[in-house]
């Protein structure tokens, strides 16, 4: 089922989300379904504060972005097919050079700004079977990681970018909020709420 995005300003986004068990309930359904919205909405990450669900659980795919002929053949590769469940993850370690990247979210539609991160990252999570690993993730995954780990944080990419840029956008946001603008996916907006 596809389940309405949350736009920015809704106070979910800004929760720190609780970690959960395998009881969890209807997880099953809710991993597919945060599957089926970002597909939806051509996302490449979704995590479940954008639906309205503060946990720490986030899905990524990132096919869409291994047609890029910019990037190197072999990260490429590496993003084709790279589609993963992330529930209770923990960042453990963000290591390099921190390079430039343009950066959108599905919260956050028409803005898109350059978010400086570090290019590798060690993260411990689990997958639906519960059995937490540790993993290191570099490049363009390690970049969606990153921002989908910050949604379960109540962090958002446009806490990233500089007063000046942030200044710059401030009338989108408050359009965002207030639901005046329009996407080809639902989206479910804090002003709405306020309106009931």
């Amino acid at each position: 089922m596809i389940l309405p995005i949350v736009g920015y300003g809704d106070p979910v986004l800004r929760k720190v989300g609780e970690a959960i068990t395998p009881d969890y309930p209807n997880l099953k359904e809710t991993i597919a379904n945060m599957y089926e919205t970002m597909y939806n909405a051509y996302g490449v990450g979704l995590a479940a504060p954008q639906v309205g669900i503060a946990i720490r659980l986030f899905v990524i795919d990132t096919t869409p972005f291994s047609d890029d002929e910019d990037l190197p053949s072999e990260e490429q590769k590496d993003l084709k097919g790279f589609k993963k469940t992330f529930i209770n993850a923990k960042i453990v370690k963000e290591e390099g050079e921190e390079w430039s990247f343009n950066e959108g979210c599905l919260s956050i539609p028409d803005v898109r700004e350059d978010v400086y991160r570090k290019p590798t990252v060690t993260i411990e999570y689990c997958e639906e079977d519960f059995v937490m690993k540790t993993e290191v993730f570099d490049g363009l995954i390690a970049r969606v990681i990153q921002h989908e780990y910050d949604h379960i944080e109540g962090v958002l990419f446009t806490d990233k970018i500089s007063s000046l840029k942030k200044r710059l956008i401030q009338k989108k946001l408050k359009n965002i909020t207030e639901g005046k603008t329009f996407q080809e996916y639902r989206m479910k907006f804090a002003a709405a709420k306020k309106g009931r």
